[in-house]
C-alpha cells in the first residue's frame, strides 16, 4: 500500500494518495473490495512507462489515458508533464487536441504547414488532452494524424481520451 501512496505523492497526486489511504483504512467493505481488486491495475499504471521519472521519454514511448469525465486523466497528464519539467529537465508541451487540430489547419491555410511539427519533433513529451471529447474537421484530423506519424519514435506523446477502444 505505501508503495502506491509514495508513487502517487511523487506525481504530486496528494489528494489521490490521501483518498487511497482513507479507503484502505476506513472504506466500506464494498469499497475496500473494489479497491483491493484494482490495486494491481493501479500499481501497473504507476509502474508502466516509469511515469514519475519520465524514463519512457528516453525511448519515445507513448501513453494513452482512457476514462470517463472527471476521472483525473488530465490531472495525471499535467502532473507527469510538470514532473518532467521540474525534476528531469524535459521539454514538454500541452495542447487541447481540438485546439491543436485547429492550429495545424490554420498553419496550413496560412501556407506555413509543417512548422509546428518541426518544432514538436524537438520536444521530449507532447500532451494531447481530450481526444474525442469535441469534434474537429476532417482536415484537422488528417493533419493531426500526420503530426502523430512524424512524432512516432521521436517524441513521446500522452493522449487523454474518454473514448473506449470500441469507439
Amino acid at each position: 500500500m505505501s508503495d502506491i501512496i509514495t508513487q502517487l505523492k511523487a506525481l504530486k497526486l496528494y489528494g489521490m494518495a490521501a483518498y487511497y489511504a482513507d479507503l484502505q483504512n476506513n472504506g466500506t467493505p464494498g469499497a475496500t473490495a473494489r479497491l483491493d481488486s484494482s490495486v494491481g491495475i493501479l500499481h501497473q499504471l504507476l509502474q508502466a512507462d516509469q511515469l514519475a521519472t519520465l524514463e519512457f521519454t528516453e525511448t519515445a514511448r507513448n501513453l494513452v489515458l482512457v476514462g470517463g469525465t472527471g476521472t483525473g486523466k488530465t490531472h495525471l497528464a499535467i502532473a507527469i508533464g510538470i514532473s518532467g519539467i521540474q525534476y528531469h529537465n524535459k521539454k514538454v508541451r500541452f495542447y487541447s487536441t481540438v485546439d491543436l487540430a485547429n492550429r495545424l489547419e490554420q498553419e496550413k491555410n496560412n501556407g506555413k504547414q509543417g512548422r509546428l511539427t518541426l518544432s514538436l519533433v524537438q520536444i521530449d513529451l507532447v500532451i494531447l488532452d481530450e481526444l474525442g471529447y469535441l469534434p474537429f474537421s476532417q482536415t484537422g484530423g488528417a493533419l493531426l494524424f500526420h503530426l502523430l506519424s512524424k512524432l512516432y519514435e521521436r517524441t513521446s506523446v500522452i493522449i487523454t481520451t474518454n473514448l473506449t477502444f470500441a469507439e
